[in-house]
């Protein structure tokens, strides 16, 4: 069964892209975003964690490496990850990515080329691309 894993989307129907990408991801639990700095990576992850019933304010964990959010429909944990300021794939295990990525939670990993050796087989890679000042376009690969 082949199903479309090419969107364009603006801030307008971001929220139709990000219930589609949903949908298509199913059972996946781990996601890496590639794309460069202002291509929406943040922007789109907190509307699918908004979508996913995440309760905290979704912000970009830059300083952190790991946001940890809450949904209120399924009492379960989504987990958000910025590796962009990550110098070492050493930084990475030190934070126990291992307890994250193998929990069964969603992860959502921005900077995912940080870590791109820890990453599991089944990581579902999400591509953004900056079509121009609004618009955005968002291929996934499963």
């Amino acid at each position: 069964m082949s199903m479309k894993n090419r969107f364009r989307f603006d801030l307008e129907n971001i929220d139709e892209v990000a219930a589609k990408f949903i949908e298509f991801t199913g059972s996946y639990t781990i996601f890496a975003f590639y794309g460069e700095m202002g291509s929406g990576k943040t922007t789109f992850i907190k509307e699918v964690c908004k979508l996913m019933g995440a309760e905290n304010n979704v912000t970009s964990p830059s300083f952190s490496l790991v946001n940890e959010y809450n949904t209120k429909n399924n009492h379960t944990v989504i987990y958000h990850f910025d590796f962009f300021r990550v110098e070492s794939v050493e930084e990475v295990f030190d934070l126990g990515y291992e307890d994250y990525f193998y929990s069964g939670r969603k992860c959502f990993i921005e900077w995912p080329e940080k870590a791109e050796a820890l990453l599991p087989p089944n990581t579902v890679r999400s591509f953004l691309k900056i079509l121009d000042d609004n618009t955005r376009e968002l291929k996934i690969s499963t």
